[in-house]
């Protein structure tokens, strides 16, 4: 029952956003480098969780769903414009089943495509304002820029790891890289900015960011799980992408934590070749040290505490607030993020 709510709602809210999207990602000039560029991710599909989690919060604070669907765009295309630039910095080469916007276009042409993004979901916070009001649309705004630079800063951090070829990091590293970069854009903002416009400013934002980060970092985990186990058709990136990249995840860091000092040296050696010379043999490799050390077990542990922490803090923010469909929906999320496939 759960599962079959989160996936109806995410069908109903993701496609009033896709709806609205298409005021931004109207054809325009310059078009064949630009413009028809922008709308390549926002239409290759996705769950549409960020907007439609912002519009369920403000529907369960009281709002209705055309006072939210201005900051579910934004969160959209601001998505999409980090996706685009992620790709880029990780080397990646499919995203959502095809081609990244690099691996087609060249480099500085996708780096522009993000930056056209960033600005679109800027223009749809600005435009948000008149159905706001001036005060409820700087919150917002503020909220919006927190959100950009922690998630710069998370993905700062993670690049940083990746740049030292860092060995010696813990659990408690990846959870608070995971906060900034994960967390922040996926789960708070949209929280956060819903609660904000539901209550017209009222409603303590705390308890959210708490809640956010618990939920977030489950789906994160889970999200880093399925890179290694899940089906390439449905993941939507390829499989093992983040052992091709060097990617520092929960699994990583625990078979670096675990290893006996000539497999670390061998770990060493390959995270530290660069992408492309990265041979199949090294990642198979990899995946065999983790599966001995049980390194996804672990994983999946941390992932369950994390969801079982989040539902108690679910209670702080939205206990108070009356039945409803949507406040089903942030509830039932908490285990959908486990068991997504």
């Amino acid at each position: 029952m759960g599962a079959d709510l989160v996936l109806e709602v995410l069908g109903e809210y993701g496609g009033a956003t896709r709806v609205a999207l298409c005021e931004y990602l109207r054809p325009r000039e310059p078009r064949r480098h630009l413009y028809r560029l922008v709308a390549d991710y926002p239409r290759r599909g996705g769950r549409m969780l960020r907007p439609s989690l912002c519009i369920a919060t403000a529907r369960a604070f009281g709002a209705a769903l055309e006072d939210a669907i201005g900051p579910a765009v934004a969160l959209e295309l601001l998505h999409n414009a980090f996706l685009v630039h992620d790709d880029v910095e990780d080397e990646s080469d499919e995203r959502r089943g095809r081609p990244t916007m690099h691996a087609m276009h060249g480099v500085p042409v996708a780096v522009n495509v993000g930056d056209a993004l960033t600005v679109v979901g800027l223009r749809a916070l600005i435009d948000n304002g008149a159905a706001l009001g001036a005060r409820l649309a700087l919150l917002v705004l503020e909220e919006a820029e927190r959100m950009a630079r922690e998630s710069i800063e998370g993905q700062a951090i993670e690049l940083g790891w990746r740049q030292d070829n860092a060995l010696t990091l813990a659990d408690g590293d990846y959870l608070e890289m995971v906060l900034k970069k994960t967390c922040w854009y996926t789960t708070i903002f949209p929280l956060r900015v819903g609660a904000l416009i539901g209550s017209r400013g009222r409603a303590p934002l705390e308890p959210l960011l708490r809640f956010g980060f618990l939920l977030g970092a489950a789906f994160q985990i889970t999200d880093d799980l399925l890179n290694l186990w899940g089906d390439e058709a449905r993941y939507g990136k390829e499989l093992h992408g983040d052992l091709l990249e060097g990617k520092r995840t929960l699994m990583l860091i625990r078979l670096c934590e675990q290893a006996t000092a000539a497999e670390r040296e061998r770990l060493h050696d390959v995270l530290a070749t660069p992408r492309p010379e990265r041979r199949p043999d090294d990642v198979r490799w990899l995946r065999e040290r983790m599966d001995a050390y049980g390194c996804l077990t672990h994983a999946n542990a941390v992932a369950h505490a994390l969801a079982g922490a989040a539902r108690h803090e679910l209670a702080a923010s939205f206990d108070a607030l009356p039945p409803s469909r949507d406040k089903q929906f942030i509830g039932a999320l908490v285990t959908w993020v486990l068991e997504r496939r």
